[in-house]
C-alpha cells in the first residue's frame, strides 16, 4: 500500500495510523498528527480502492452503503499491512493508534470490529457504523475517540449513536465529542481529541 512512514522522536509513544478520507490521501492527516503528538512515529496509508479516481479504503455500493465483503477483505489486508510495516520500520505493533477520518474512520473501526488488540487506541472523526452483525472482541483496553458534527448531512446523528453503544457494549471506553459542524474537520474536535490524547497516553 502506498504510505509514508515518519520516525518519531519518542519511542514510547503510540505510532500514529493515519487513514484519510474518501478522496484524500496519504498526506491529508500529517498536520492532525502534528497538533495531536508531534513526537510519535507516523504511518500514513493512502487505501487501495479508486472511486471515480478518488482513493478509498473499501469500496461502497452507495452513500453510506458498503459493500461488505470487500470491507473484510480490505480491513484483512490493512491489518496485515501493519503488521509487515511493523517489521520493516521497527515500531511496536500492541502500540499502534489509529486517527481515521471518514472513509478512514471506518476502516479503523472495522479493525475493531474484527481483530482483538487491532489498535491500541482510536480517534475515529465522522464515522459510520462499519458492518453489522458481527460479535466485536473485548475492547476493554481500548480507549476511543469519536468526533462528529451535530450537522453532519452525511452521517445521521442515531449512526453515530449506534456505532458509541457497540463499542461500549464491548467493554470500549468511548469518549464523544459534538461539534456544531458538518462532516468537515474543525480544530475544535481536533483540540479536543488531543485533550483525550494527553489523557490516555
Amino acid at each position: 500500500m502506498e504510505h509514508i512512514f515518519k520516525e518519531g522522536n519518542d519511542k514510547q509513544s503510540p505510532t500514529l495510523l493515519l487513514l484519510h478520507g474518501t478522496g484524500g490521501n496519504e498526506r491529508d492527516l500529517l498536520p492532525i498528527a502534528e497538533m495531536i503528538s508531534p513526537n510519535s512515529s507516523v504511518l500514513s496509508v493512502r487505501g487501495n480502492i479508486l472511486e471515480n479516481g478518488m482513493p478509498r479504503f473499501f469500496r461502497r455500493l452507495a452513500e453510506g452503503v458498503f459493500d461488505e465483503e470487500d470491507l473484510i477483505f480490505r480491513t484483512k489486508e490493512l491489518h496485515d499491512f501493519i503488521e509487515e510495516c511493523s517489521n520493516q520500520y521497527q515500531f511496536d505493533r500492541n502500540n499502534v493508534l489509529a486517527i481515521g477520518y471518514s472513509n478512514g474512520a471506518n476502516i479503523a473501526a472495522s479493525m475493531m470490529y474484527h481483530y482483538q488488540n487491532a489498535l491500541a487506541g482510536t480517534i475515529l472523526l465522522h464515522p459510520m457504523v462499519p458492518i453489522r452483525e458481527v460479535e466485536l472482541p473485548n475492547l476493554a483496553n481500548t480507549p476511543i475517540f469519536i468526533g462528529a458534527g451535530l450537522n453532519d448531512p452525511i452521517i445521521p446523528k442515531a449512526e453515530t449513536k449506534e456505532l458509541i453503544d457497540t463499542l461500549r457494549a464491548a467493554d470500549g471506553t468511548v469518549t464523544e465529542y459534538w461539534g456544531e459542524a458538518g462532516h468537515q474537520l474543525t480544530r475544535e474536535e481536533i483540540e479536543q481529541a488531543k485533550q483525550w490524547y494527553d489523557g490516555n497516553f
